[in-house]
C-alpha cells in the first residue's frame, strides 16, 4: 500500500490510548493503529448511509404493497 506521511497532533490521553492499543494488539506502529480506527469509522458511516437507504426503500415498498393487492384473494 502506498502511504503518504502527514502528521497530527493529539492529547496526552489520546496518544497513551494509541501506545497502548499498539501493545496489546500487537500493532507494529501509531500508523497501524490509527488507520484500524479510520476503517471503523469509514464502516460506521457505511453502515449509516445503508440504512438510511434501506429506509427510503421500505418507504417505497409500503406504497406499493397497499396499492389495492389486499383487496384481491389468493
Amino acid at each position: 500500500m502506498l502511504a503518504e506521511k502527514i502528521s497530527i497532533s493529539l492529547g496526552a490521553d489520546t496518544l497513551t490510548f494509541v501506545e497502548r492499543f499498539k501493545k496489546t494488539h500487537a500493532m507494529k506502529s501509531r500508523s497501524q493503529v490509527i488507520e484500524t480506527a479510520i476503517a471503523l469509522l469509514q464502516e460506521k458511516e457505511l453502515e449509516k448511509s445503508y440504512r438510511l437507504a434501506a429506509q427510503e426503500a421500505d418507504a417505497d415498498y409500503d406504497i406499493t404493497v397497499s396499492d389495492g393487492l389486499a383487496d384481491e384473494a389468493w
